[in-house]
């Protein structure tokens, strides 16, 4: 157990004449937040948590005060994938936390870190029906890294570390607390609350796993003819950008991203890849798979067909699951690249070289198939082709620019042309699927990095779930460009239920009616401009960056137009 407050040195000593310091539940949640380097906690307010604001508000924390419990739950999660750094969200108990519990779900499948402090009834209530009750921490243990009541005053900042502490264990994810309004409520002797020392009770986790199958790596490698790579991820999560790019380098291999793991190597980059990933993997003789698991993205691990697969992952539990893999490493996946990398030393001689004709093969490879689909990118038709829009939108991104995609088919289709121009700069809800994380995805990066300009792209059936929290960010002045392409319809599940049951029945439970989303902007008093001809786009997108505001720009494209992968419907098998 960490040790009691007066061990730590930046709280006040108590005198023997002074009258006994106390503190109350929530002020400690506050403390053991700041001692985590907590800057801001999202929420929605309930009578059961408001003692966290008033501790809170004696620390420094921002509170941004949201409408919905997901979007909560969603902006702390966002938080974390931009800054590295755990977030944090406090909502009410019952229905405030059964709201979050899918911002929750989502975080758990896309690894990603933060804490969801939960209110409950006073334990003299327990079993007595009191207001919003729920068993919240057997509903949250599934989809948690750690999920616990807290059930004395005294231990609430200890038990906020442990939360944090197991956010981190292994592969990343988020934690759960359940604190009742007596134990928030309740005031115990400040020294007698036990308040964990920032900075004292980490472990390092960049392991590099067993040193033997480093040289292992490096030894596959060396003698690989034609090897590729796949970022994932994790490659963002642990910051091993500048490892990936040696790596690559080091080892003259193509690289292909997915996930997060988007934008690690910039469009021109000699080694970066974007539309070739099934021809690469369909003709190599290793394939190095980093950060990212072998689920439906990756077909289970189906498609690998090279005779030699690699695994480097976070997770013990990730390796070689759904598929049997030649050789695979847990830990720290910038760690072991660098290590890895280091290892190549004297071991390549001319071999990195010869790979040049691979490489070349599939530069000739990419540049064919983009050809192949230029006429699409580039079609003046109305209304608007959806991949037309993915090009319009890549084209008016910077390299200070964070994109997110929030919708179905729509983000299906910009997702094989968008390109962002650095790593991080690419948001998505990750493996869950989970429609709605825009808004608070844009929240929380803006806040995060306020001199950096966010993008989101909605579908327009995703757009109505959360949209009215935009007016939070514009409470919170939180400005973002929004862009909802706008179809009418909920168009990646109609695709499939026409190429199932014909298309007398296509438009059954997912026809969502003409909205206009623009006038929804300005009402809010944001930038808001339709669109209905694809060359006014980017004139559109040029005026909403220049408002400043909050903007939606509402672009009217084809419902009969489907991507690739919706076509395909490579999500379901």
């Amino acid at each position: 157990m960490a040790q009691a407050a007066s061990a730590t040195t930046d709280l006040p000593k108590l005198d023997a004449d002074q009258p006994v310091q106390t503190v109350s539940g929530g002020h400690l949640v506050a403390k053991a937040l700041k001692n985590e380097g907590i800057e801001v906690i999202f929420t929605l307010c309930g009578g059961h948590i408001i003692d966290i604001y008033d501790g809170c508000m004696d620390e420094g924390i921002k509170i941004i005060d949201v409408r919905h419990e997901q979007v909560a739950a969603h902006a702390a999660d966002g938080y974390a994938r931009v800054t590295g750094r755990p977030g944090c969200a406090v909502v009410t108990a019952g229905p405030g936390t059964t709201n979050a519990t899918t911002g929750v779900a989502n975080a758990f499948r896309a690894e990603s870190p933060f804490l969801l402090i939960g209110g409950q009834g006073a334990l003299n209530q327990h079993k007595m029906g009191s207001l919003q009750d729920l068993p919240h921490v057997e509903i949250m243990r599934p989809i948690t890294k750690f999920a616990s009541s807290v059930v004395t005053t005294e231990r609430v900042a200890d038990m906020v570390a442990m939360a944090f502490r197991e956010s981190h264990n292994g592969t990343f994810g988020p934690s759960y607390l359940e604190i009742g309004r007596d134990i928030l409520d309740a005031k115990v002797p400040l020294d007698k609350a036990v308040i964990p020392a920032p900075g004292h009770y980490r472990a390092s986790t960049k392991s590099i796993g067993d040193p033997n199958d480093i040289e292992k790596l490096a030894d596959i490698l060396a003698k690989a003819e034609r090897p590729a790579v796949l970022f994932g991820q994790q490659t963002w999560t642990c910051r091993a950008t500048d490892a990936a790019h040696e790596f690559a380098r080091r080892f003259n291999i193509p690289a292909f991203m997915n996930g997060a793991g988007r934008g690690t190597f910039q469009p021109d980059d000699p080694h970066g890849f974007q539309l070739t990933r099934g021809y690469a993997f369909g003709k190599a003789d290793v394939i190095v798979i980093v950060g990212t698991p072998f689920d439906f993205r990756m077909s289970y691990g189906k498609r690998l067909k090279a005779p030699t697969v690699v695994q480097i992952d976070m997770g013990y539990g990730t390796v070689g699951k759904n598929r049997d893999i030649s050789l695979g490493l847990v830990g720290d996946v910038g760690a072991i690249l660098r290590a890895v990398t280091q290892a190549a030393s004297g071991r390549l001689q001319d071999g990195a070289r010869g790979r040049q004709p691979w490489i070349d093969e599939l530069r000739a490879e990419e540049k064919k198939l983009y050809d192949a689909r230029l006429p699409k990118i580039k079609n003046d038709a109305t209304p608007i082709h959806p991949l037309r829009l993915g090009y319009e939108i890549n084209e008016f991104l910077t390299a200070n620019t964070r994109f997110i995609g929030d919708g179905g088919d729509v983000v299906t289709a910009a997702g094989g042309i968008v390109w962002p121009k650095g790593p991080g700069l690419w948001m998505d809800p990750g493996p869950l699927g989970t429609l709605g994380v825009g808004v608070s995805f844009a929240m929380a990066s803006k806040f995060a990095e306020p001199d950096k300009e966010v993008v989101c792209l909605f579908g327009d059936g995703t757009f109505g779930m959360t949209g009215w929290d935009m007016q939070t960010a514009m409470r919170f002045g939180l400005p973002f460009i929004g862009i909802v392409g706008n179809n009418s319809y909920m168009n990646q599940i109609r695709a499939g239920q026409i190429m199932k049951y014909g298309k007398e029945k296509g438009d059954i439970g997912n026809y969502l009616g003409d909205v206009d989303f623009e006038k929804f902007a300005q009402m809010l008093g944001g930038y808001g401009e339709a669109v209905r001809d694809p060359k006014q786009i980017r004139p559109a997108l040029e005026r909403a960056r220049e408002s400043g505001k909050c903007a939606l720009i509402n672009v009217w494209i084809d419902p009969n137009e489907f991507a690739p992968g919706t076509m395909n419907q490579t999500m379901y098998k």
